[in-house]
C-alpha cells in the first residue's frame, strides 16, 4: 500500500512555505521512485510548527516540523518515511501535548482527513449525523439541538435550537439557511480552518439545518479575504452534488437542499446578521431594524436561519452522538466545546478546542506557552475588536459566556489576543474607537458620529488636554453608544474602551508628549509641489 505523506494546504501553512514543501516532497518521491503520495490535509492548528509534515506509519502518524523545502531531501535521507529520528522529529502527532490535552469534537477530522475526499470523510464518521437526522421528524431534530445546549459561536452566544424552532414554526413557501462565514474578528481563524480543512462537516451541518426547519436552499457568506476557503468550498460542494449529498434527492431521501458560497462585501459590519442579509441580497451592507427578526423575515423577506460556521459544523456530531453526549462537556449554560484561537504576542499561537470552563490563564500558559517576547503579560483581549481588555488579575476567569459577562467582557468567537508589558492601553482604546468609526455602516447617529467624536476625545486625553473632563466626557459618550446604537458594533465598542480605562488607568494619566522639535533647515526647503 502506498505510503501517505500529509502536507497542509491550509492558508496559514501556505503562508510559511507549505506549497514549496509539498512540491519538494513530490519531487523526492519521483526521483527516488518511492511508493508514496502527498495528501494536502488541513492544519492541525499548531501554527508555530507549520509547515507540519506527517507520515503514516504502523505506530500512527509521525510529525516533523516546521519543515522547509530545503530540508526535505535530508528528511528522506534520514528515513522519515519510517518515522526515524531527525532534528525536526516531533514523535506521534496525537501525543504532542498541545493536541493531547484537547477535546476535539467539531475539529475531530481537521488535519486528519483529505478535505476533498468524501470517502475519507465518511470513513471518519462523516454523514452519520445526517443519516440519523433523516430518521427523525423536523421537530425532533430541533429538540435534539436545543437539548444539546449548543449556542451561537459567532459572538452573542444565542441558543441555536431556539432560532431553529422559530424558523420551523413560521409558515412560508420558502425558507433559507445562511452561514455567516464573514470571520472578521481580530485573532480568529477557526471558521477558515473548518472551511479549508473539513468543508464537508459544514455542508452536512447546513443540510441537517435545512431538513430541521423546512429550508431547501442555503448560502455561505464568506469574507472576501478568504480566497483559499472559497475555492475549497466550491470544490467540496461540487463533489457533494456529484455524490448525491446535495441537490434534489439528498442521500436518497427524496428531500432537496441546494447550497452556494458567496463572497462578502469586505466590510466588518457584514458580520452582523441583518447587514449580511442586505449584502447577500445585493444591497449596501447596512443593518436592518429589528423586529422583525431574520428568523421571521430574513433573506428575501423569508424565514431564515443565520448561524456561524462553527455552530453549523457542530451539528453533525450532536446528531451522531446525541444531545447528552455534547451537553456533558462544558460548564453552567455554556455547553460543549469552545474553539479557542490564540494570537498576538503568544509563543505557541494556534487553535485549541476544549470544553467550556478552561481559564484564560490555562489557555495562554498551558497551551500558548506565555508571551512570545518572554516579557510579562499585561493585557488580554478576548472576543475580537469589540471585546474587553482584561488585566493579568482576571486571567483566572473561566472561558464561559456568563463568567465573561459578569466581568463586563464577552467571549465572542473565541479569539484571544495577548499583549506584553510594552502595550499602551490608551492607544489600544483609541484603536478600538477608530475601528468603530471606520467600520460603521453609518445608519445610526450614535455609532456614526459618536465613534468619530470618541477618537477626538481620546486624542485629547492622550495629549493631556483637560484630562479629567475628557475622561468624564468619554464615559458619557460610551453610555450613549451603548444605549443608542442600532447594532452591536456601536453598542459594544465601549467594552474595550471602558475596560482599558477601568483596568489600566495609569495609561490615561501620563505626561503629554513633548512637541516635535523645530527643524529650521526643513522649513527653508522649496516645497516639492512648486
Amino acid at each position: 500500500m502506498s505510503l501517505k505523506i500529509f502536507v497542509p494546504g491550509d492558508a496559514a501553512a501556505l503562508s510559511v512555505g507549505a506549497e514549496a514543501v509539498a512540491k519538494a516532497m513530490t519531487q523526492q518521491i519521483a526521483s527516488r521512485r518511492l511508493d508514496a503520495s502527498v495528501v494536502r490535509n488541513g492544519s492541525r492548528g499548531m501554527f508555530w510548527l507549520e509547515p507540519l509534515v506527517e507520515v503514516e506509519t504502523p505506530r500512527g502518524r509521525i510529525a516533523y516540523g516546521p519543515v522547509t523545502a530545503e530540508e526535505v531531501p535530508g528528511l528522506f535521507d534520514a528515513g522519515f518515511l519510517e518515522g526515524k529520528p531527525h532534528r525536526l522529529h516531533l514523535g506521534v502527532t496525537e501525543d504532542i501535548p498541545y493536541l493531547k490535552k484537547q477535546e476535539r469534537l467539531t475539529f475531530a477530522r481537521c488535519g486528519i482527513t483529505d478535505p476533498l475526499s468524501l470517502s475519507d470523510y465518511v470513513s471518519h464518521g462523516g454523514y452519520r449525523g445526517l443519516e440519523r437526522a433523516l430518521t427523525l421528524t423536523p421537530q425532533a431534530i430541533v429538540e435534539e439541538v436545543t437539548n444539546s445546549g449548543l449556542r451561537g459561536r459567532g459572538g452573542a452566544g444565542f441558543p441555536t435550537g431556539i432560532k431553529w424552532k422559530t424558523v420551523l414554526n413560521t409558515p412560508s413557501h420558502q425558507k433559507y439557511i445562511v452561514c455567516n462565514a464573514d470571520e472578521g474578528d481580530s485573532g480568529t481563524y477557526a471558521d477558515r480552518m473548518i472551511m479549508e480543512g473539513d468543508p464537508f462537516v459544514l455542508i452536512e451541518g447546513m443540510t441537517i439545518a435545512g431538513f430541521a426547519v423546512g429550508a431547501t436552499s442555503g448560502y455561505i457568506y464568506l469574507r472576501s479575504e478568504y480566497p483559499h476557503a472559497f475555492r475549497q468550498l466550491q470544490r467540496a460542494i461540487a463533489i457533494a452534488y456529484d455524490k448525491g449529498y446535495l441537490g434534489e434527492n439528498v442521500a436518497g431521501s427524496g428531500k432537496r437542499f441546494d447550497l452556494e458560497p458567496r463572497i462578502g462585501a469586505g466590510a466588518y459590519i457584514c458580520g452582523e446578521e441583518t447587514s449580511l442579509l442586505e449584502s447577500l441580497e445585493g444591497k449596501r451592507g447596512q443593518i436592518r431594524f429589528k423586529p422583525p427578526l431574520p428568523a421571521l423575515k430574513g433573506l428575501f423577506g423569508q424565514p431564515t436561519v443565520v448561524n456561524n460556521v462553527i455552530s453549523l459544523a457542530t451539528v453533525p456530531i450532536i446528531m451522531d452522538k446525541g444531545a447528552q453526549y455534547y451537553r456533558d462537556f462544558g460548564m453552567g449554560k455554556s455547553r460543549g466545546t469552545l474553539t479557542i484561537q490564540l494570537a498576538g504576542n503568544i509563543k505557541r499561537g494556534g487553535l485549541v478546542e476544549k470544553a467550556f470552563g478552561l481559564t484564560l490563564r490555562e489557555a495562554i500558559y498551558d497551551f500558548g506557552g506565555g508571551t512570545a517576547s518572554g516579557r510579562p503579560l499585561r493585557a488580554v483581549q478576548a472576543g475580537g475588536p469589540l471585546g474587553a481588555y482584561f488585566p493579568e488579575s482576571l486571567l483566572d476567569t473561566p472561558l464561559d459566556y456568563e463568567a465573561f459577562a459578569e466581568r463586563k467582557g464577552m467571549l465572542g468567537h473565541g479569539g484571544i489576543v495577548v499583549f506584553d508589558d510594552t502595550v499602551d492601553l490608551a492607544h489600544q482604546a483609541r484603536f478600538a474607537m477608530e475601528f468603530c468609526a471606520v467600520e460603521s455602516c453609518g445608519k445610526c447617529t450614535p455609532c456614526r458620529v459618536g465613534s468619530t467624536r470618541g477618537v477626538e476625545v481620546i486624542d485629547k486625553i492622550i495629549a493631556n488636554q483637560d484630562r479629567v473632563q475628557n475622561l468624564e466626557l468619554l464615559g458619557d459618550l460610551c453610555e450613549v453608544l451603548t444605549d443608542g446604537s442600532l447594532c452591536a458594533l456601536g453598542g459594544l465598542i465601549p467594552f474595550p474602551v471602558q475596560s482599558a480605562v477601568r483596568h489600566f488607568p495609569e495609561d490615561f494619566d501620563k505626561p503629554a508628549p513633548p512637541p516635535p522639535a523645530f527643524e529650521a533647515s526643513k522649513t527653508q526647503e522649496t516645497p516639492s509641489w512648486r
